[in-house]
């Protein structure tokens, strides 16, 4: 069976510049795609976290053409780059009605969230306004840090600041982005390994050394994200908390299928998407909500410009880029 397949650029800033470990995320760039049948529209995102994957996958859909059958489709996505398997993979699943408006759980929504904050001299300051503006909910807040952009010591010292200002009841994220070397993340994890309200560190060594990640669970929760992309196969292996990507890791179906089945410790979290990719994003943070372990997505409120690019509504997305 043929499908008809379009696919268009968006681009946008964020409201302000992420520096990470990595080097600093400004915006994003990729492709929307809208993939139906003669019955059923589906919608994609195409949306990757480095240069050379936006190349690999500009390539991958130019060839595709404007009528791939569903078995190239399929076949495809088992060897495409991990974002270009979402595009494709999200859009399938909804002609195949396994998410979205005509399937049986409908789109959920999802509001409970981690806020990401700025590492940069606002990063006192916006905890402030957080605790400020969310005083009356009572809510037991999660806060998200991303470390490894300044000196160690000046870190150090802020984590100090930023433990005697949230409360007793919040959850700290310390995320590293694979940026510590073995003795940085020990000398992290014997200063916190008392610390109540640390929720993990997020990949506090490089993706491939799996070793040293397990010998700091033993002292410390930790969680692994980037080593998830780096090799697939410790989605099946690795116990602990799982910060998962859906954009980035291929084929959603296999995601919506774990959180159906109420698999635990995945946390679902942005890489900054539009409103096409939102929708999975609050879907599977929703998922995860109603699960074995439910905690706080990590969806960073506050960091997207508003406008249709980032509506629910797939068509003004498309219209908007």
């Amino acid at each position: 069976m043929n499908l008809s397949l379009e696919f268009k650029p968006f681009s946008f800033d964020l409201l302000r510049t992420l520096q990470t470990a990595k080097g600093p995320i400004e915006g994003k760039r990729g492709w929307l795609i809208k993939l139906h049948d003669k019955y059923q529209y589906g919608w994609g995102e195409v949306s990757p976290i480095n240069s050379s994957e936006l190349r690999h996958c500009e390539a991958i859909l130019k060839n595709l053409g404007s009528f791939p059958s569903r078995n190239d489709l399929e076949k495809g996505i088992k060897t495409w780059p991990g974002a270009l398997g979402f595009g494709i993979g999200a859009a399938l699943a909804e002609i195949d009605c396994l998410i979205g408006s005509k399937s049986v759980q409908g789109w959920l929504k999802n509001t409970h969230s981690a806020f990401l904050l700025p590492n940069d001299k606002s990063l006192l300051s916006n905890i402030d306004l957080i605790l400020k503006s969310n005083e009356h909910k009572r809510l037991n807040l999660t806060f998200k840090w991303k470390v490894g952009t300044l000196k160690n010591s000046e870190e150090k010292k802020l984590l100090k600041k930023i433990l005697e200002k949230i409360p007793s009841n919040a959850h700290l994220r310390i995320d590293a982005n694979a940026g510590w070397n073995r003795i940085e993340a020990q000398e992290w994890a014997e200063i916190l390994i008392s610390e109540p309200r640390l929720e993990w560190l997020e990949q506090p060594l490089p993706p491939a050394d799996i070793n040293g990640l397990k010998e700091l669970s033993k002292q410390i929760p930790i969680a692994l994200d980037e080593s998830l992309i780096h090799n697939p196969s410790l989605r099946h292996t690795w116990k602990g908390w799982q910060v998962r990507r859906p954009l980035l890791e291929g084929d959603p179906r296999i995601l919506l299928r774990e959180l159906n089945d109420k698999v635990g410790y995945r946390v679902i979290s942005t890489c900054f998407e539009t409103g096409i990719g939102t929708r999975w994003i609050n879907h599977l943070a929703a998922l995860q909500e109603k699960g074995p372990t439910p905690t706080a997505a990590g969806l960073a409120p506050g960091w997207c410009p508003q406008s249709n690019l980032f509506s629910d509504n797939p068509q003004l997305v498309w219209e908007a880029a």
